[in-house]
Parts: structure tokens; sequence; C-alpha cells
């Protein structure tokens, strides 16, 4: 029976409240999780903004193939606590449509190990844009990384992939992108301080987009929003690029005068889709984010991923609800290599279970997400278009209203002008028939010349929120 570790203390401060310097979302507080594993050797401490987790080696059984359409019968501890997980989300039916072949998603965040075995072959190195902080010859850590990878795009190992680790999208490929150091690394201070570094992000997301992503995961977050980033968001949706980032882990703590918990950035820039964590019950987790950018959430508690050198960790936080949900976007992709990133979105949205009553609420978005019924409901928006100009349709629909409900207003909340300093856009509501009734993209955004409630019409044909 192994306990959650202690945390060693950081060799630099944590980044400042207000700092434009990304980092993975803050560990929540986590009681000791009990985890029983054969053959557990504990490899080291907790890294930074991994939520605190527990490293282990596990011993490899000769065992069936879990991507099956039909679970095996036997797996090892690894793949037996992911169960939960995969049932949730109906992976194993939406396995059976795709498995994310084709697909590259880029992972922004602490460098990914290209070596585990539940990721080799599957990862390509990008850009590493926090060179020079480290001194010379200080190699990354990589554990937040190869953590979120593994839930995007492990393949597992072993006779048949059924040990280890199982991503959402297993046949995809992973573009690692470095833009943060985790807090132990020796140039985590001078990464957060140093200008050269103001605009990671922006950079980042632009060169996955020039290096052919079809998905960037982003699960890290930062206080202050700037044009850079806002820009290379725009260019990413303008290649078809689908953006998901962490709502953020501030949750548990007291809410800012709009009675919120802070916004994350990137998740609440206009066209990223912003994740919440749930419990093992469903319902947001206390540490997550609770503010209207948040669209949709995945599982965030009690969370099995890859680490460096083989490990296997235990975490919880919006960074592996995020990483999830960005697997799923990988399995439309796959699918639908050609739609859009709204419909990408409006599938996943409209695909996912455990609605709130009303349909939406600042918790946990509008639901959590569901891949099979994600692809089935991608299946259907694949039969429409949705284009600027208004052309496409189907079915002889009108194309102003491809998928079936007449233009509403739509209601754009004032934001502190402190925490927001941009501009953005609005929400979107779609029918689609009787299956599903509403889908609804919500992204309320600030405006810092005006502190009235106002309604304005979505344009039509509907385009928002995407920059």
């Amino acid at each position: 029976m192994l306990t959650t570790p202690r945390r060693l203390p950081a060799t630099g401060p944590p980044a400042r409240a207000g700092s434009r310097r990304p980092r993975a979302p803050a560990a929540p507080a986590m009681p000791p999780v009990p985890v029983t594993l054969r053959l557990p050797v504990i490899r080291r401490a907790l890294r930074n903004a991994v939520t605190r987790v527990v490293p282990v080696v596990l011993a490899v059984l000769a065992v069936p193939a879990v991507l099956a359409p039909v679970p095996a019968a036997r797996a090892d501890d690894v793949r037996d606590s992911q169960r939960e997980v995969l049932r949730t989300l109906d992976l194993p039916a939406a396995w059976r449509i795709s498995e994310g072949r084709g697909v590259t998603v880029a992972v922004l965040d602490s460098g990914v190990d290209r070596d585990h075995r539940d990721l080799t072959g599957s990862v390509i190195e990008g850009k590493d844009f926090t060179v020079g902080a480290n001194p010379p010859g200080v190699s990354p850590l990589r554990l937040h990384g190869t953590y979120m990878a593994s839930l995007i795009a492990g393949h597992g190992h072993g006779p048949g992939g059924a040990d280890g680790v199982i991503g959402v999208a297993p046949r995809a490929r992973v573009l690692s992108v470095r833009v943060i150091l985790e807090d132990e690394e020796p140039g985590f201070r001078e990464f957060n301080t140093a200008e050269r570094y103001e605009n990671v992000v922006a950079r980042g997301i632009r060169h996955a987009v020039d290096r052919g992503a079809d998905v960037i995961n982003m699960s890290i977050s930062k206080e202050l929003a700037t044009r850079e980033e806002r820009s290379a968001i725009r260019y990413a949706i303008s290649k078809g690029v689908v953006l998901v980032a962490a709502a953020g882990n501030e949750g548990a703590e007291e809410p800012d005068a709009s009675g919120y918990a802070p916004y994350s950035y990137p998740a609440a820039f206009p066209g990223v889709v912003s994740v919440a964590a749930t419990d093992r019950g469903l319902r947001r987790a206390s540490f997550s984010n609770r503010n209207p950018s948040v669209l949709v959430a995945a599982p965030g508690v009690d969370i099995l991923g890859a680490g460096p050198g083989d490990e296997y960790w235990v975490g919880r936080g919006t960074s592996q609800a995020t990483a999830l949900v960005s697997g799923v976007a990988a399995l439309i992709k796959a699918r639908y290599p050609r739609m859009s990133p709204v419909l990408v979105v409006q599938a996943i949205t409209a695909g996912a279970t455990r609605r709130p009553t009303g349909g939406y609420d600042t918790g946990t978005g509008f639901g959590v997400v569901n891949a099979t019924r994600a692809l089935a409901a991608a299946a259907r928006i694949s039969r429409h278009t949705l284009t600027a100009e208004g052309a496409g349709g189907a079915g002889g629909h009108d194309p102003a209203r491809p998928l079936g409900l007449a233009v509403e207003p739509v209601r754009v909340v004032h934001r502190d002008r402190d925490r927001i300093t941009l501009y953005g856009g609005v929400a979107v509501a779609a029918g689609l028939g009787a299956v599903v009734s509403l889908i609804a993209l919500a992204v309320f955004v600030g405006r810092t010349r005006s502190s009235e409630i106002f309604e304005e019409p979505v344009p039509d044909p509907i385009t928002a929120p995407w920059p």
C-alpha cells in the first residue's frame, strides 16, 4: 500500500500572481491516496504541476490487447486503474470508430519523454522555447509533459499493447513543444523573470501549427493574457487547429469580486476549449475553477499516467481533464480531417453527458465529455457546412441556420478589466434535431469600455466565438 509522498521544495519561487509566464496549473491539495500495486518502487518525489502523484514501476504481464472492441479479461495494474476513466469517456466503443490515426496533437508543456515504452514511436520533437533558462548540460525533467502526452496518445506496451497507459487517441502522434519549466528545474527563476520568455505560449502555438498539428493541448495556465497569444490563437483556428486548455485549479480558493474563480489563460481566450475537472462522482472537483469560461468537463481525480523513465504517476487536476478532451478532439479529427475547429467543438459539446440543469453551469460547462457520443454528433454535423460567407448546408437546409436553430441573442458579460485586457467573441447555440436539442458554445468575454450587461445578435450564419 502506497501513499502520496511529500512534495520536495521548489528550487525557485512559484509564478507570481499576475505573471504572464505559463505554468502547469498549481497542484490542488490532495489527501493521501492509497494505491495498491505490485512491485512498487518510489522513484522520486513530486515535480511541479503534476498534482501530487505516486511514481511506480509495475510488473509486466502477457495479456490480451485492450484495444479490441471487447475489453481484455486481464490487464496489468496500470490498465486496471484506467478502467473507470475509459468507461466514463466510453472509449472502447469509440475506438471501433476512430483511434486517432493520422492526427498530430501538439503538447505545449514541459517536454515529453519519447523513450517511455508507452509512447515509443509516437513522439515528434518540436522546438524548446525555454532554451537558456536552465544552465548548460541540464536536461529537462519532462514529467508533466510526459504525463499529459500519455493520457492523449499512450499506446501501451507488451503483447498487443495491453500493458501500461492507453491514451484516448492511441494511434495519434504527439508533437512535443516545450514552453514551461517545472519548479525543480534550476532555471525556473530565470524563466519566470526574463523578458525573452514573455510570449513562449504564442510562439509555441504558431510553431505547432506550422509543424502540422491538428489539435493543441495546453495543460498550462497563467493569469494575464497577451495580444501575441490571442493573435496566435486566431492563426491556429484559421488553419483548422483545435485548441484545448486547462480551466485552472484555484476553484477551492475564495472567489473574486465577480463570485467566480480567476480566469486562466489560454483557456479563457475565445476559441479555446476551456476544460474543468470532475471528481469520481462526475461532479465538479472542488479544486476546479468555476467561471463562465468553462465549456466542458472531464475526469480529473485519481488519474494515472506515464512519467519519464517508464514510471507511472497518479494525480488530479484540470491538466489531466484537458489532456483527455484533447484526445477526444483527435478522435474526431482523425475521422473527419476536414472538419473545422468550431464544428469539432460543437460535436464535443453535443456529445456531453451529465448536462447540468438548465443546460449549462460554470462548474462543468455543458457536461462531461463522452467520446462515442461526440463522434456520433460529428457524423451528423459532417453532413452540414458552416462558413463565414453563408455557403453550405445539406439536404435543403438554410445555410444561414445549418443546424436547425433560429438566430437568438447572446448575452455578453463584462469582466474585471484588471483580469482581462483584450476583446473577445460571443457564444454559439445550434440544434441537432431530435437527437440533441441544443449545442451551446458559451464563451463570455470582457469588454473594457462597458460595465453593463447587454445583448447582441449572433451573426448570421453563426461564426462566433472564433476570433
